[in-house]
């Protein structure tokens, strides 16, 4: 009988058990994010795309994403946004927030290679791309906040300390 796996499992389930209250301990940083909604709070490994180019390319030609990896795309100013999935080869669900970092709306599951416009809104500043079915999983739904150091800190619903 293989008697490592109880403190392998055991161990895992500390690190998950504690891994919300780490994520809200945990500083801003460019290179990730933080969502929460109520008293879930998850931490997200990010690349920043706020030029014109980057936000052009995005997630194109990528065959995969880490688990809590995504892409934050973020504009100067709040405006009508619209994506769709030209050249993306994996599904992806779209979070849109707005200038404070509210979610505003989100698009589950968007289909690889499917060009039909996913609006996310009129009023949106930032856009979170993470794996498809993430958000269910989570439970993320409207009103989460999300921090970042690119929200304009005056105004975040969720100010970096």
């Amino acid at each position: 009988m293989n008697t490592t796996m109880p403190r392998i499992f055991g161990s895992s389930l500390t690190l998950a058990l504690f891994l919300p209250a780490f994520a809200l301990a945990a500083e801003c940083q460019d290179d990730a994010l933080d969502i929460r909604l109520g008293e879930s709070t998850y931490r997200f490994d990010v690349e920043v795309m706020d030029d014109r180019a980057e936000r052009a390319r995005g997630m194109m030609h990528r065959e995969s994403l880490g688990r809590f990896a995504g892409m934050l795309f973020v504009y100067d100013y709040p405006q009508p946004v619209s994506f769709w999935m030209r050249n993306t080869l994996i599904p992806l669900d779209m979070l849109f927030f707005d200038e404070t970092g509210a979610l505003v709306s989100f698009h589950e599951n968007a289909v690889p290679l499917d060009e039909t416009p996913i609006p996310g809104g009129n009023r949106i500043q930032y856009v979170l791309e993470i794996n498809g079915g993430m958000t269910s999983t989570l439970g993320i739904d409207e009103g989460a906040e999300l921090r970042h150091p690119s929200i304009d800190q005056e105004r975040a619903a969720w100010p970096c300390d």
